[in-house]
């Protein structure tokens, strides 16, 4: 014999209704069948809205009265044969105009007593299953059993308490003279002695099929609902979430008492003694397996699933008066149960000095009243603290019966929940080590939840989500190496890269699976307006792990939100290198923040574009390396500019050339200054531990005061055309000496300076091509022969290059 239950969902219209008799005929075609049903989805809602509204307006309940008469006869006209409508539709008429006449009761009497509500409550499942079993005649040999008349309870109206002797007598007396190969029946209703309508809670139905299932040693209960079993996690809030097959009794009631809604908790109970395996199965996917939850478990996976509890608020006692002293927490855990508040959550410290427990935020205020009034004398006379709520708050928990067979999982859970900033509030773990449980902020739930599952369930391919500002001639290229890339880093590297977000300085986009790189910029055209703080609140907001904002721009305003993303533990990586050049203070703040928060601030491409010269000088430094002289040719842009003028061009055609290149900065004076390559000889200085302002860099600038002046391109490149004797002069005063022209940065001893120098042909500088960088590091380790290294050092696509890679790095990291 088989129990059968089918949800709510399962049994929401005519359609879905065939489908459950389908699978009833496939089932009962080979064994007995019990089938315990469900209201039609949302009706229960409706009653008890009903009966809210009866209290104050008669019309608005009888109102949804008509429309559940409306959806009944809707699947009667459907599911029943012509002949049979009528009497199914007088039957049904009878229940409903008794429903009606107790919405009148409650209207007239003001009242709503528990009696009503349960009576109210129950007439869902007295309608549903009625009519599956007329409908289910027409081809099956099938009978209607009301619950009502076998599931005896206390004399409690709502959340009853099941008479299992009486039940299990009950049930088989009738299942003994029943010959019918199917029997349907109302889940979540049953009565008490007196025969008074009582129900068992929401969520019931499953515990009505759990009592069925051990009464008459069933050897399956089926859960029929709209997901392929139990999962690992919420698929509504993990997309990677998959079904597990095969869990124990004991992990099941830990997933759904912490959340995991396809199974009632207390279902478990009734069949664990007599361990009748539970499958949970997909109404609309029935040859998927499901879940299978039996005595034992035959995976050995020590993590089988991560659920959740939302609406939860802490409630602290604590006080140096509880130290030592018998009793606290007695009459605090009496109390709470005397006035019906459950407990979801307890930790206490070892001092004992406080208790915490976790309760739902609707009982915080009635709980804290109570408490107070509990312990108002020791409030009052100092030995412990009025009692304290945190409010909107979310449980989260791992759960396995094989975790207390392998070590360092709560170091995995904690470390991946601190990498990605969720602050956990409380931590409770049992002495049976099958639960691990931490109180965290509600808005961090998704989140949290998402971390883990990548931690403990998923290939370990890590996901990373970017927001990106800036898609000029580097963003644009970025995007393209990030699309292009993308398989080969889920392959190669088990990364996965998603752009969650996209602004210029016009338009934001959004989108949370993430955006289609192959029609961005048609995206980012049709995207609402956009600032630099409205496109911070939306990442904030998101609040996805292992976010990465990428600033792309050479704007300064840009340059001064990198705080506020660090503060989030969002990363920063940036080829923007105003913050790194930017007052000493602010640099150091942006990297000490970077550090507390975990949030990695890179920015590579700040010196030599997609060269490693950053990376490289970190690791000299971390090894124990000391710097102590740098030189270097850091502007690509500058070193193509005297590697291609000459005598027979002039200067401003070669500037030109730079710029339609892309090698220089959108305003050209910014690299010809010379103050670019200061910031970078700065910032290389600073990681090498040297405290420098840009201020202290000499700046040798060889472009006249009117061209440095000017506010516009055009004006730039009108005064390097009035100017082009002197470049002229530069040039020839070089070649004389046999020399070619480099725009030279240097530090030694503290000092540093940028500026023109007359390289000879042995140096090596001399010989430096295109738009190439170098830099020779003279440190401990290499006093005489530098470590060198040179390589393209311009352009937007090597800078995208180098962007990508402070991308990967944290990726690895």
């Amino acid at each position: 014999m088989k129990v059968l239950k089918f949800g709510g969902s399962s049994v929401a219209n005519q359609i879905n209704i065939k489908q459950v008799l389908q699978i009833v005929k496939q089932v009962s075609n080979k064994e007995k069948t019990i089938v315990v049903v469900s209201a039609f989805g949302k009706t229960t809602d409706k009653l008890l809205a009903a009966a809210d509204a009866a209290l104050t307006n008669i019309s608005e309940a009888k109102k949804l009265v008509s429309e559940l008469k409306e959806l009944h006869f809707s699947v009667i006209d459907d599911l029943i044969n012509k002949e049979n409508q009528t009497s199914v539709k007088e039957t049904v008429n009878t229940l409903l105009e008794s429903l009606s006449s107790i919405y009148d009761g409650v209207h007239l009497l003001k009242e709503l007593s528990p009696k009503a509500l349960g009576t109210i409550a129950s007439f869902g499942e007295q309608l549903s299953s009625y009519i599956i079993a007329e409908a289910a005649k027409n081809e099956l040999d099938a009978t209607h059993k009301d619950s009502r008349e076998l599931i005896s309870t206390n004399d409690v109206y709502v959340d009853a308490h099941v008479d299992f002797n009486t039940t299990n007598k009950n049930i088989e007396d009738f299942f003994n003279s029943n010959n019918k190969q199917v029997t349907i029946l109302g889940g979540f209703i049953s009565s008490n002695k007196n025969g008074e309508t009582t129900t068992l809670g929401r969520g019931g139905s499953d515990y009505s099929a759990a009592i069925y299932a051990s009464a008459l040693d069933a050897n399956e209960l089926q859960i029929w609902t709209d997901v392929s079993g139990m999962y690992t996690a919420n698929p509504r809030v993990v997309k990677q979430a998959f079904a597990i097959t095969q869990i124990s009794y004991q992990e099941a009631m830990e997933l759904s008492h912490f959340g995991a809604k396809v199974l009632y908790p207390p279902t478990i109970q009734p069949v664990l003694q007599k361990q009748i395996p539970i499958r949970i199965k997909n109404t609309f996917d029935p040859e998927n397996e499901g879940t299978l939850i039996s005595k034992d478990s035959k995976n050995n996976r020590a993590v089988k699933g991560i659920s959740h509890i939302e609406n939860i608020s802490l409630i602290t006692l604590e006080g140096s008066g509880m130290v030592g002293v018998p009793g606290f927490s007695k009459r605090m855990f009496e109390n709470l149960s005397l006035h019906n508040i459950n407990i979801v959550f307890i930790t206490q410290a070892s001092s004992e000095h406080s208790i915490c427990i976790g309760i739902y935020d609707q009982d915080a205020t009635k709980a804290k009243d109570l408490l107070d009034d509990v312990f108002e004398y020791e409030i009052q006379r100092k030995k412990i603290k009025p009692v304290s709520i945190e409010s909107d708050l979310a449980i989260i928990a791992l759960v396995g019966d094989n975790m207390k067979n392998h070590q360092g999982l709560s170091g995995q859970m904690f470390s991946a929940l601190g990498r990605n900033n969720v602050n956990i509030r409380a931590i409770a773990q049992g002495a049976s080590e099958k639960n691990i449980s931490a109180v965290i902020n509600s808005s961090d739930a998704k989140k949290a939840l998402n971390t883990l599952h990548e931690q403990f369930f998923e290939e370990k391919i890590k996901q990373l989500n970017l927001f990106v500002t800036g898609v000029g001639n580097v963003g644009e290229r970025f995007l393209e190496v990030v699309q292009k890339q993308a398989s080969y880093l889920k392959k190669n590297l088990k990364l996965k890269i998603r752009v969650i977000g996209i602004s210029n300085s016009r338009k934001m986009v959004f989108n949370e699976k993430g955006i289609d790189l192959s029609n961005w910029k048609e995206q980012l055209d049709s995207g609402e307006p956009t600032t630099l703080e409205s496109f911070f609140d939306r990442t904030k907001s998101l609040n996805f792990r292992n976010s990465v904002f990428i600033d792309n721009t050479a704007n300064q305003k840009v340059s001064e939100v990198y705080e506020k993303y660090l503060l989030q533990s969002i990363a920063v990586v940036t080829c923007n290198k105003i913050a790194c050049a930017s007052n000493l203070d602010n640099y150091k703040n942006l990297k000490s923040i970077s550090t507390k928060y975990n949030a990695p601030f890179l920015f590579e491409t700040n010196v030599g574009a997609g060269l490693p010269i950053i990376d490289t000088l970190k690791n000299l430094v971390a090894s124990g390396d000391r710097v102590h002289k740098i030189q270097a040719v850091l502007s690509g842009t500058l070193n193509y500019v005297f590697n291609n003028f000459n005598d027979t061009n002039t200067f401003h055609d070669v500037v030109a050339a730079a710029q339609a290149e892309g090698f220089t900065e959108p305003d050209p004076k910014i690299d010809l200054s010379g103050i670019d390559v200061a910031r970078k000889i700065l910032i290389l200085a600073r990681e090498s531990v040297y405290n420098l302002e840009l201020s202290d860099i000499k700046n040798n600038a060889f472009l006249p005061e009117k061209s440095l002046e000017t506010t516009n391109n055009d004006d730039f490149y009108a005064s390097l055309t009035e100017f082009e004797n002197q470049f002229q002069q530069i040039f020839k005063e070089a070649n004389d000496k046999n020399c070619r022209l480099k725009y030279v940065a240097e530090f030694e001893n503290g000092k540093a300076n940028v500026g023109l120098q007359h390289i000879p042909s042995d140096h090596p500088f001399y010989n430096l091509e295109g738009s190439d960088n170098i830099v020779l590091f003279f440190t401990d380790r290499y006093p005489v022969n530098p470590l060198q290294i040179k390589g393209a050092g311009a352009g937007a696509e090597v800078t995208a290059s180098g962007v990508f890679a402070d991308v990967i790095r944290i990726g690895n990291n």
